[in-house]
């Protein structure tokens, strides 16, 4: 897909592109992309686009690379493979009714591995604490780069210039919980901006905030305390319930002596049946 000039250029000035929605490009899975891999490139205009285009700049001038026809919002472009001649900076804009719109703000599409990778490090440690100061190092020991780039998923790429051309220092901070992430490095140079180094290898760093993880231990504690005493209270409880309920010393002093009234009225009863009137009476 080797870009190639366009002459339709005259009719991007159109005193009606003004009123068009910008288009807005980007590219899934990332900009930065491997040697030999793929990317997709959006552009999102509006629906009653009927006509895309994705342009490279080269020499100081952005050259067609390839149109899309039909009604939609977004049009899909791929690359691939992505090399050398596919790495660079892209826009795109849309055509609606008789005018194009104004083009989109530019995406550097980067190339990476055609260079050793570099080694990164950090003398902070990968455990960091909101408002902390994170150093890392990106390094080459055998190729010698002007420009590093520390990059992160998600996040902005940062780079850095530096004249001994072998390690770079970039520091980040102070830091807080969304600096949390994984890490990794690129070397390149200046007059080849779209071709970087392999990655380094990956450095993961998080940012814990200590604090709220120990008032968040402290109301744990809290809460596990105050249930054993529930639980304690409602064991004594229950038992006051189900135990024989008997009467207390003071309470048993007014209750009758039920042993001696049966013993007394049996001894009554016992003697009842001795009367005189059977003394005659013969058992034999």
């Amino acid at each position: 897909m080797a870009p190639r000039d366009i002459t339709l250029f005259c009719l991007g000035e159109s005193p009606n592109a003004g009123n068009f929605p910008i288009p807005i490009i980007s590219a899934t899975p990332s900009s930065v992309i491997p040697w030999n891999g793929s990317v997709k490139i959006l552009c999102r205009g509006t629906l009653e686009s009927y006509l895309y285009q994705l342009e490279i700049l080269e020499n100081l001038t952005y050259k067609q690379v390839e149109k899309q026809l039909g009604f939609q919002e977004v049009a899909e472009f791929v690359i691939n493979p992505m090399d050398t001649n596919t790495a660079g900076r892209y826009q795109c804009r849309y055509r609606r009714e008789l005018h194009w719109s104004a083009p989109s703000e530019a995406l550097e599409l980067v190339v990476t591995g055609l260079y050793d990778k570099p080694f990164l490090s950090t003398n902070g440690g990968h455990v960091a604490t909101p408002g902390e100061n994170i150093s890392f190092q990106c390094s080459s020991a055998h190729m010698s780069f002007d420009r590093f780039s520390l990059s992160r998923p998600g996040g902005p790429t940062l780079s850095r210039h530096r004249d001994a051309r072998l390690q770079v220092d970039f520091t980040l901070g102070p830091v807080n919980l969304s600096f949390s992430g994984v890490y990794t490095c690129y070397g390149w140079h200046s007059g080849r901006p779209y071709v970087w180094s392999a990655p380094s290898d990956a450095l993961e760093l998080v940012v814990t905030d200590t604090a709220r993880q120990d008032h968040t231990t402290e109301n744990w504690v809290r809460m596990g305390v105050a249930g054993l005493v529930l639980l304690a209270l409602l064991a004594i409880l229950a038992e006051n319930r189900l135990g024989p309920q008997l009467p207390h010393q003071e309470d048993q002093q007014d209750l009758p002596d039920l042993s001696w009234s049966w013993q007394k009225s049996q001894t009554e009863w016992t003697f009842g049946l001795t009367p005189k009137d059977h003394q005659g009476d013969s058992w034999s």
